[in-house]
């Protein structure tokens, strides 16, 4: 004889699924297995919830977080503005001599006493991008 279905409250799981619950914590939440929670997720009706759940959370933590850069929070600000409108730190890594030129290295033994008069000074190119 199997064992009895258990019973799982649809407005608690949309209510856990809001706050971005994983399958486990719900699981843990109604006294049942992991591998329960991934086989109700195959029915339609269990599905839908879990995902209107989901969706109303992000839609929260959207909103909060608006809410915070209007009020002057920056790294609220800077947050969506990369996330939402593309925004993105640039940072050079080009390496070049002065005005623009190539890099001049000087190449110094440390065995030599005087590297000047030793005529190690080489010249590196490098290619920019």
């Amino acid at each position: 004889m199997p064992r009895p279905k258990t019973k799982i409250d649809m407005a608690e799981l949309e209510k856990l699924y809001g706050m971005q619950c994983t399958d486990e914590e719900v699981a843990a939440f109604f006294g049942v297995s992991t591998r329960t929670i991934e086989r109700r997720c195959q029915t339609k009706s269990f599905r839908e919830v879990k995902e209107r759940g989901r969706a109303k959370g992000r839609v929260s933590v959207r909103r909060d977080l608006f809410r915070q850069a209007a009020n002057g929070n920056i790294a609220a600000a800077i947050f969506l503005a990369k996330n939402l409108l593309g925004y993105r730190d640039v940072m050079s890594n080009e390496h070049s001599g002065p005005g623009g030129g190539e890099l001049q290295m000087i190449v110094r033994s440390v065995l030599d006493p005087k590297p000047e008069e030793s005529g190690a000074r080489h010249s590196v190119t490098t290619k920019t991008a």
